[in-house]
């Protein structure tokens, strides 16, 4: 069981080695994440494997990223608030709310989250599954335009894989 900041309380559904079997896992943010960067008994539980794996990390989830050594040589994205605890750990933060290369990506700020969510959908499901689903939850009348933005960051995700 985890408590947020606002104490609201999740209950895993899985324990946290299932990690380990995920074809897709999502780090999220919290202002805890420093206190589980620092927990080596609990980053050993997480061997996440990106040849397998597609990976994302949202706002201080990049932390994480960085921790498991799986941002060598990778920007990052993060919220302002993690971005020196990141580049602490040797990563260049970039000014920009996604960025992905190979199976890993970063989201910097909340509402970055819609990208992380439009390139697992068009990973696995498909550009058209992905356009049907932003569009579905997209603010009325902002409907094309949050389409195209989140498409057009999974695609610049995209070139990278090339």
């Amino acid at each position: 069981m985890v408590t947020s900041m606002n104490g609201v309380e999740v209950t895993g559904q899985r324990p946290l080695e299932f990690v380990t079997e995920a074809d897709v896992v999502l780090i999220g943010s919290g202002v805890r994440t420093r206190d589980v960067v620092a927990d080596d008994r609990l980053i050993s539980r997480l061997p996440l494997d990106p040849s397998r794996q597609l990976i994302g990390a949202q706002c201080s989830g990049a932390l994480v990223l960085a921790r498991l050594g799986l941002l060598n040589g990778m920007p990052a994205c993060t919220d302002r608030t993690s971005r020196p605890f990141v580049e602490a750990r040797g990563v260049t933060v970039l000014d920009a709310p996604f960025h992905s290369e190979g199976n890993i990506a970063t989201a910097g700020g909340c509402l970055a989250s819609q990208n992380l969510a439009a390139r697992v959908i068009d990973r696995t499901l498909g550009t058209d599954a992905a356009r049907d689903v932003l569009d579905y939850v997209a603010p009325v009348g902002e409907n094309d335009e949050t389409v195209e933005r989140a498409l057009r960051a999974v695609d610049m995700g995209r070139t990278a894989l090339r």
